[in-house]
């Protein structure tokens, strides 16, 4: 089979691989339908994160068709239409009943897709534990609307999750790209009444509008600007919660300076390459003791997550398949679908790319 592969560091290729065999009663063998290349993946060819085993098939993001189940699978068969969790958490792994789900038996258990063992991007692929990973999709779900639920949608609703958002908030994210973005509509859906976005990505502007973003800030008025505007504009306390989804280094401590003292929630949801550490302010930390809490997430996986975000979809909640602006048809193409996210134009929000033509 053809699949797209990290050959070293710095460099995937199309190239041919064995078709996986099913070595669990509990797995499944799928054959993708459409993928979507995400900022994760061009970090795992080029970024400075661990290193991969070489010719590790990439991708994380997809739709599937299931081409072969195991004899103790109950739920799925061969022709079934699924969404693939980017998250797959190890059920059997007893820290689950510690409600240990992305880490369970080891830190980054459930974030294997692509990075530690063989994803999504060829014509077959192998998943571990259908019955509790694959989301159905019903008839009437666009391809593309569940394609962005698998990561997008999940990883932007856990920021406003984990923010313990409340019906009248203000909230800041920082961060206009597809996770943002969810981020604004997880915390409008939860009932967020300011919703603050600062970025400047013109494919951006109006979705966050759409989802739910009351104000734009461009960030390159610098953090300086923006947090005298936002302290300002709170009366001096700052906003009950910042989901953190792009921006630098210091946008981690930007977002401690804006958050309120006592009751205010940091998430951060952003991806921070190298080895420096991440810098928390002093002042704004309340010299350590300021009663503000900082989260660091991922999106949450599993079936029964997927699938409920999938009814939203169904029952016209969201419309996720707006990030997409980007479209590839062939397998062959993937490797342009990558590098666009690589040097990510100002009209690029997510990709989709069909596997078949």
């Amino acid at each position: 089979m053809k699949a797209f592969v990290l050959e070293e560091r710095n460099k995937a290729v199309i190239k041919d691989m064995p078709i996986p065999e099913l070595d669990s009663d509990y797995g499944a063998i799928l054959k993708p339908v459409a993928v979507s290349v995400c900022s994760s993946d061009v970090n795992t060819v080029y970024g400075s994160g661990t290193k991969k085993r070489e010719d590790l098939i990439l991708g994380h993001e997809s739709v599937a068709e299931v081409f072969e189940v195991g004899k103790k699978v109950k739920d799925f068969k061969r022709g079934d239409l699924v969404a693939v969790p980017a998250m797959t958490p190890n059920w059997r792994d007893i820290a689950i009943q510690e409600k240990n789900f992305l880490h369970a038996g080891r830190p980054f258990s459930s974030n294997a897709l692509g990075r530690t063992i063989d994803g999504v991007f060829a014509e077959y692929f192998k998943l571990d534990d259908a019955d509790m990973n694959l989301a159905r999709i019903d008839e009437g779900i666009d391809v593309e609307d569940a394609l962005m639920c698998v990561d997008m949608v999940t990883t932007g609703f856990s920021g406003a999750e984990s923010a313990d958002i409340r019906f009248g908030d203000s909230v800041v994210v920082i961060g206009i790209g597809a996770v943002g973005l969810m981020a604004i509509q997880a915390a409008a859906l939860k009932g967020a009444a300011r919703i603050i976005a600062i970025g400047s990505r013109a494919a951006s502007i109006n979705l966050a509008k759409k989802y739910g973003a009351c104000e734009i800030l461009d960030y390159k008025q610098g953090e300086a600007v923006l947090k005298e505007y936002i302290l300002s504009s709170t009366g001096g306390l700052g906003v009950d919660a910042v989901i953190i989804c792009g921006g630098t280094d210091e946008s981690f401590a930007f977002a401690v300076d804006i958050v309120k003292y006592g009751i205010g929630r940091v998430v951060n949801l952003k991806h921070y390459p190298g080895e420096e550490p991440i810098p928390i302010p002093k002042f704004s930390a309340g010299r350590g003791m300021s009663g503000k809490s900082i989260y660091m997430e991922l999106g949450a996986g599993g079936r029964v997550r997927i699938e409920r975000l999938l009814n939203l979809v169904k029952y016209n909640r969201i419309s996720p398949k707006d990030l997409i602006t980007h479209r590839f048809y062939g397998l062959d193409n993937i490797d342009k679908a990558l590098e666009l996210m690589r040097v990510k134009p100002k009209d690029l929000i997510k990709t989709a790319l069909y596997i078949k033509v």
